[in-house]
């Protein structure tokens, strides 16, 4: 079975940057296409950015566009999600998710495997 973990969260002050990787095992990454997703205190999970299995496709939510990019290397089999002009509504808990399709989208149910998630915190 795929197994995703997260790693690159932490403190940050707002406008600042973390750079969040997920890292697959067990399979490759390369059939697989991407999310990442967040989830702050109170409030229900949603999706921030996907990326196709391809790398061609990458999709955002409006609330972080311009402002967060995803990318991937499947020669490492990691998918990264670089984070910029971190403001504090950015909190939360970040997942990546993976589905195996060529086509990536930003609502949870077609991702069959995540991880256990990394906590970002932005404030001063």
């Amino acid at each position: 079975q795929l197994q995703l973990v997260e790693s690159g969260g932490g403190l940050v002050q707002p406008g600042g940057s973390l750079r969040l990787s997920c890292a697959a095992s067990k399979f490759r990454l390369d059939y697989y296409s991407i999310g990442w997703f967040r989830q702050a205190p109170g409030k229900e999970r949603e999706g921030v950015s996907c990326i196709s299995s391809s790398g061609g496709s990458t999709n955002y939510a409006d609330s972080v566009k311009g402002r967060f990019t995803i990318s991937r290397d499947n020669a490492k089999n990691t998918v990264y999600l670089q984070m910029n002009s971190l403001k504090p509504e950015d909190t939360a808990i970040y997942y990546c998710a993976a589905v195996s399709s060529r086509v990536c989208v930003l609502w949870q149910r077609p991702y069959d495997y995540w991880g256990p998630g990394t906590q970002v915190t932005v404030s001063s």
